[in-house]
């Protein structure tokens, strides 16, 4: 065969070869805990792998810390701490995430995950606040303040459930508040009449969305709650959802 003819018959075999898609979009959903072990972990777990199952990405849930590494990270899109509690990091580990963060990565944090790293200052900037305490699991009032994001737009301007409500005693105050609860509307609450209990913010390149909401295993068969909870990693992958 000519060298022209060889040339021409590979460019026949090569466009036989269909294109690679773009690679999925992978959610890592880690939930170590070194305090309170919330029983709600495993329906949290089930639910979110259901919606990445419903909405085109990938959910590897763990609880191994020594994923975090700078190269075991680069998979993941968006980290989601899910009721995570206490000291889950080592320095090194914590290079890794800041690195992560500031690379671009995007952040979910739920309930709990407030109640995480209080030795590790910049955690606590990222994730926008610190679990101080809270009341016995009632009924209150919340009120979307942002009904233009992602997470809230499917929500009315109020809105009633039932959880565990979390006090705080520090709040980020560069965070962008989409829902504060109504101290009047239940017992317990120390925050007063400017009490956040979900924001976003952008966060040293990376985006970080946060909900205190999802204590309970039934907030994770909560049409309204799991519909905030897409709407956050909606936001924390800065585009829409393959």
């Amino acid at each position: 065969m000519s060298k022209l003819g060889l040339v021409f018959a590979l460019l026949l075999t090569f466009n036989t070869i269909p294109f690679t898609q773009k690679d999925e979009t992978r959610v890592l959903v880690f939930s170590k805990t070194a305090g309170f072990r919330h029983s709600s972990i495993t329906a949290g777990t089930e639910a979110l792998k259901k919606l990445g199952q419903e909405n085109g990405f990938k959910v590897d849930p763990s609880e191994d810390a020594t994923l975090f590494t700078k190269k075991k990270l680069r998979k993941y899109d968006v980290i989601i701490f899910l009721n995570t509690t206490g000291d889950i990091f080592n320095k090194e580990q914590e290079e890794a995430f800041q690195h992560y963060v500031r690379s671009g990565g995007g952040v979910v944090g739920i309930h709990a995950a407030s109640d995480t790293e209080f030795n590790w200052p910049w955690y606590g900037e990222m994730i926008g606040a610190y679990f101080k305490s809270h009341p016995h699991q009632q009924n209150a009032t919340l009120e979307v303040v942002d009904l233009s994001h992602t997470s809230t737009r499917h929500l009315s301007k109020e809105w009633v459930r039932f959880d565990e409500w979390y006090n705080f005693k520090f709040t980020n105050p560069s965070v962008n508040v989409l829902i504060k609860i109504d101290e009047g509307t239940y017992e317990g609450g120390k925050n007063g009449n400017d009490h956040p209990v979900a924001w976003y913010h952008d966060f040293e390149g990376g985006r970080v969305f946060y909900t205190a909401l999802g204590h309970t295993e039934a907030s994770y068969s909560e049409h309204n709650f799991l519909q905030h909870l897409l709407g956050g990693i909606h936001y924390a992958l800065g585009t829409k959802i393959r």
